[in-house]
């Protein structure tokens, strides 16, 4: 059973200026690798093409059955393996942003 309207979760990532290209490749493959998280229904990953997106370079898109999902999501192992193993040693900086879905 679904309690609450779904919740979209947007992550912008600025990486620090030495990051190549293979440690970013590493960190969307580890990003797109938590689709089987529960309760997750969509998720995409990808790099930035747009002239405006003042240096953020990497954007994930999350969307989840609920609040609840969102919330279990952040303490899972397989996402703190990919945020502890290859996010926080190569991040600048990140901007979240999560909001629920309107139908």
């Amino acid at each position: 059973m679904n309690s609450g309207p779904q919740i979209m979760h947007l992550v912008l990532f600025r990486w620090k200026d030495d990051v190549g290209d293979a440690q970013i490749d590493a960190v969307l493959d580890g990003l797109r690798g938590l689709k089987s998280i529960p309760g997750v229904l969509e998720l995409h990953a990808g790099r930035n093409f747009c002239a405006r997106s003042q240096g953020f370079d990497t954007a994930l898109m999350v969307r989840f059955t609920n609040r609840a999902a969102l919330n279990a999501y952040s303490p899972h192992p397989d996402h703190r393996a990919v945020v502890d193993g290859l996010i926080n040693a190569i991040r600048a900086d990140s901007l979240a942003v999560d909001y629920e879905i309107e139908d």
